[in-house]
């Protein structure tokens, strides 16, 4: 039976709770839909998939005047298969710039509240309908799936943006000593130095996402071995191993933690808030990004996930294998890392240029004919050799 007080089965249920209270929104199909892939998909990306539909119901509802006339929960499969290639086209426009649903384009403070979708965003939104119409045509309730007719965004790539040795070298000065802050700052970070620069060394050692890393307990660290259980995404678990300098970190933030009394519930937490709670993912991208913008200032938006690409990156430098990066990081293809990670190999090309040597140019070449007995280019065939022409 699975532990109904662990951390990853409590965001579950919550998860769960979110999805069905955004289905009472929607039409049946959806929620049947969602439904239908509970088994092979996990509660964030069904999570994601409901936000992205209630996002387009809501848009056919308040946008187009053919889906006006009713609610959404009344809609039936043959109202979802009146949507047009036109539609899909203007809801494409439409997600580059809108407002949430209780929010209006002329409120004085708008402009805080709009959203702004970019080429990656606007896909992945496309792909969720796309999904729901695969669904809903397999099953045979539509006729046709018409959002294969919509093209979608092509992804421009952008550069990764990682710390350099000296920057990591700061960020990690910076959470153990605090210098360099405000004295404000500073009076908040000395409540928090060991747990924060044991949060950014785990991240810049093993590479974890933030959503592992929070999840993790005291009852999965086992520093005797330097390791520690993480529960990967899709709930799988495996065992990772941090370097001596994570051990020290971690060594010396554990001291500290088996001294504070965390709340019920919350326990076995690893990192905890200043309140005694598990620390939330929000907080720890925001300790990040603080701390990063002293380190690193001329890098924005620097997140868990840069510190991820960090390690990633001198990993694959170190060893130059691919494969070890990927289960490193729990990719299930070797592809994803080479698309999220794709200038790793940018080093390994400039390598290939330091050991290729050409033939020396044309006097010198001039020189070694004029050495030859014969006067012929050195490196002529003669006349016996297999390789002259007939």
């Amino acid at each position: 039976m699975p532990d109904t007080n662990s951390y990853r089965t409590q965001i579950d249920q919550r998860r769960i709770l979110q999805i069905r209270q955004i289905c009472r929104e929607l039409p049946q199909a959806c929620f049947d839909f969602l439904s239908g892939i509970a088994l092979t998909t996990g509660t964030f990306t069904r999570l994601a998939y409901a936000i992205d539909l209630r996002t387009f119901i809501h848009y056919l509802h308040h946008e187009r005047v053919a889906f006006a006339d009713r609610n959404p929960t009344l809609w039936t499969d043959a109202d979802l298969a009146r949507v047009s290639v036109s539609d899909l086209t203007a809801y494409t426009e439409y997600l580059t710039y809108y407002f949430r649903d209780d929010d209006q384009p002329d409120d004085e403070d708008s402009s805080r509240r709009a959203l702004v979708n970019h080429e990656l965003a606007i896909k992945r939104k496309l792909c969720s309908i796309r999904a729901l119409y695969d669904y809903l045509f397999k099953s045979q309730r539509i006729p046709s799936n018409v959002t294969l007719l919509i093209d979608l965004p092509k992804i421009h790539e952008k550069p990764i943006i990682r710390l350099d040795t000296n920057e990591v070298r700061r960020i990690l000065a910076l959470a153990e000593t605090g210098e360099g802050m405000t004295k404000g700052q500073q009076r908040f970070q000395a409540k928090t130095s060991k747990r924060d620069f044991a949060l950014l060394s785990l991240f810049l050692g093993t590479g974890i996402r933030v959503s592992e890393c929070v999840g993790i307990n005291l009852s999965d660290v086992d520093m005797e071995n330097n390791a520690f259980l993480v529960t990967r995404k899709g709930g799988n678990q495996v065992v990772l191993y941090f370097p001596p300098e994570v051990a020290d970190a971690l060594g010396e933030y554990m001291a500290e933690r088996a001294q504070i009394e965390a709340l019920p519930g919350h326990e076995d937490a690893l990192f905890l808030s200043l309140q005694r709670k598990r620390i939330s993912q929000r907080a720890v991208q925001n300790l990040v990004k603080k701390y990063a913008a002293i380190a690193a200032p001329l890098k924005t938006k620097i997140s868990p996930h840069k510190l991820r690409s960090t390690f990633a990156t001198n990993l694959y430098n170190a060893t130059g294998d691919i494969y070890l990066v990927a289960d490193v990081l729990g990719h299930a293809s070797v592809d994803t890392t080479r698309k999220h990670y794709a200038d790793m190999t940018d080093a390994r090309r400039r390598m290939a240029a330091e050991h290729v040597q050409l033939p020396v140019p044309s006097e010198q070449t001039g020189a070694a004919n004029a050495d030859s007995p014969s006067g012929a280019p050195a490196d002529a065939p003669d006349a016996t050799s297999p390789d002259r022409p007939g």
